[in-house]
């Protein structure tokens, strides 16, 4: 199976998506936002500098992130599948992964863009809850993204949350804060012959069978969840 770098918009659904391969086929899921929170609370050394530069209000660098997310694919998840979630962010950070995932001798990799309009965006943050504690991602407007149980977790249990962030003001700065931030990113993978896009609007089954497809996995009609 390929390994996955996904490109999307906030809202666009690379939540959902990974949850899905993390649950049929295993794939570690590695957010950079997630690494940098749980180094910090380890307590380590590349913690502490971590923290003490987000608690002046300083950038990680890229050096630092690429750090981390090296050391996570040499060790615990070495020859594991895996999904790179929110990096790289800039041209430069793609360069410097390039280079590292060169060191590391891994090149079955694929850059996943999840193509969603701004309009669909806003309906679905607008209807977004998310789980404080497992972050896992629902959306009260979509009848296979609601929670079993109202205001409750499926997995954890936990009571279910709206983000600050998701109001309209705020969400189409961020969406426009990506559009500017990727534009590099994707033709750099696009000249590489590695950028997929995908319709992030489709059913999600149909978003699922793709995918599959993308990373090297035939679907058996009726055996998903089975593999």
């Amino acid at each position: 199976m390929k390994n996955i770098i996904f490109l999307a918009p906030p809202a666009a659904g690379k939540g959902t998506i990974s949850d899905y391969l993390v649950k049929n086929y295993h794939y570690e899921h590695l957010s950079t936002g997630d690494l940098l929170r749980s180094e910090v609370a380890s307590g380590s050394a590349l913690g502490r500098e971590i923290n003490d530069l987000i608690s002046v209000g300083k950038l990680v660098s890229d050096e630092l992130i690429i750090q981390l997310v090296s050391s996570k694919l040499e060790g615990e998840l070495k020859n594991k599948p895996f999904i790179l979630d929110g990096f790289p962010r800039t041209l430069n950070q793609a360069q410097k992964l390039d280079e590292m995932l060169n060191n590391l001798h891994i090149d079955d990799v694929v850059v996943v863009y999840l193509d969603v309009s701004l309009d669909i965006l806003l309906k679905r943050v607008l209807g977004r809850v998310v789980c404080p504690d497992c972050k896992r991602s629902y959306n009260l407007d979509n009848p296979l993204l609601k929670p079993q149980v109202d205001n409750i977790c499926d997995r954890c249990g936990a009571i279910l949350e709206r983000r600050a962030d998701d109001n309209e003001e705020i969400f189409k700065e961020r969406y426009q804060t990506f559009l500017l931030s990727t534009k590099q990113i994707m033709q750099y993978y696009d000249d590489k012959k590695l950028l997929v896009k995908v319709d992030g609007t489709k059913e999600l089954n149909l978003i699922y069978d793709e995918i599959e497809s993308i990373i090297g996995i035939s679907t058996l009609t009726g055996k998903r969840g089975e593999k």
